[in-house]
């Protein structure tokens, strides 16, 4: 479904991810994982087209979207969680979850939405700034969800959430991709939450990826060992 081949991000003259390449399958979720100041981030925002790649390709379905805006790569099959999660404080939850529908002529949130976070339908009139940040993440996850992603993204899901709240959403998670049959990218530190939802994980250290395993064999004390260098 998404294949990147040797992807360059520059800032400035500054060279940050060095001829990165991956590949995706439908339902897979693959963990990119590293300390701060990694690339992680970059990565994934040079993905949803927020900042431009100098070289390489980024491939979904077939169709190589580097170099196209933002808009046209959600529209291709890409959704985006950023890190922080940026809801709309003032908009009540279903106003907000109802901004990631602005391509439908007569949008309609989904039951599973609420099926999947039974929170937000308890609180749907409620303003999204007062939620607290598990919920809120929660918000700007089913505000992807609902453009009907091929690939969500979400950067560093767990900051600042209890570990509850976090284990709800991994079996969220769990359940939507295979009811829904999208991918997922997730960057993240927390090794027990992508223990819980991914298939592959992926190491980044300094722009370059130095370790990368599959669930069934993962090595969890090296990871966290990258994790805390």
């Amino acid at each position: 479904m998404l294949a990147i081949q040797n992807l360059n991000v520059f800032y400035g003259e500054s060279h940050i991810l060095h001829d990165l390449s991956f590949e995706l399958t439908a339902g897979e979720t693959i963990a990119v994982m590293g300390r701060n100041g990694m690339g992680k981030t970059t990565l994934l925002k040079s993905l949803i087209g927020m900042i431009p790649s100098r070289s390489g390709e980024i491939r979904l379905g077939g169709r190589d979207l580097a170099g196209t805006k933002s808009y046209e790569r959600v529209a291709a099959g890409f959704g985006y969680v950023p890190q922080g999660r940026m809801i709309f404080p003032y908009l009540s939850v279903e106003e907000n979850i109802l901004t990631g529908m602005d391509r439908m002529r007569k949008p309609k949130i989904p039951e599973y939405i609420y099926d999947s976070f039974p929170v937000l339908a308890e609180m749907r009139n409620r303003r999204g700034g007062n939620l607290s940040g598990g919920q809120q993440q929660q918000l700007a996850i089913a505000r992807a969800l609902v453009s009907e992603p091929k690939v969500l993204i979400l950067d560093e899901p767990t900051e600042g959430i209890q570990p509850s709240i976090i284990k709800d959403i991994a079996r969220a998670l769990n359940r939507l991709k295979k009811e829904r049959n999208f991918a997922l990218i997730v960057s993240e530190q927390v090794l027990t939450f992508t223990l819980e939802i991914a298939d592959r994980f992926l190491i980044i250290e300094k722009g370059r990826f130095v370790h990368a395993d599959r669930r069934e064999n993962v090595d969890a004390e090296r990871i966290m060992r990258y994790l805390t260098i």
